[in-house]
């Protein structure tokens, strides 16, 4: 995707949670089945379409809560344990609607304060045309997700 088309952005939103990087990646690649359970004003479901959860090329299915109920079939495109992100490629769902790309990516780094970690979502995209708003709420309701997550994740 080209920078230099008005049709083509990229939003970015860093969060800090009490969480550590390893316990949010492992939930968000291994078991995101279980992110309804600690984000359910947003997400409703994750089901499996395609090969294990946590491989690349996986295909999952969200149900997610954005104004109204919608979904989003993507594809596993990248995983690097390592360094605990990963990337998925939106290949049908509303989203769609209004955009021809869409890419997240997401990268949990262990906080310098010693606990936690620091959950950086990236969402890129192209629009299918100039008169479409930047996903904003779309990159907000990641946030929260994440946010979700840590407080699931640390709960006693």
């Amino acid at each position: 995707m080209s920078s230099s088309s008005p049709l083509v952005g990229k939003l970015e939103s860093s969060t800090e949670i009490e969480a550590s990087a390893e316990m949010f990646h492992h939930m968000l690649l291994h078991k995101p089945h279980h992110v309804s359970n600690a984000s359910p004003n947003h997400v409703q479901a994750c089901d499996l379409h395609h090969s294990d959860w946590g491989k690349e090329g996986s295909i999952i299915c969200w149900t997610y809560f954005l104004r109204k109920p919608k979904t989003a079939k993507e594809v596993v495109e990248s995983v690097d344990p390592k360094n605990n992100s990963l990337t998925l490629r939106v290949l049908e769902g509303d989203i769609l609607e209004e955009f021809k790309n869409v890419v997240v990516k997401c990268k949990a780094t262990p906080s310098a304060k010693g606990s936690g970690c620091v959950v950086q979502w990236v969402l890129e995209y192209e629009k299918l045309r100039e008169d479409v708003a930047d996903p904003l709420t779309t990159m907000e309701m990641l946030a929260e997700v994440g946010k979700d997550m840590g407080a699931h994740l640390t709960k006693p």
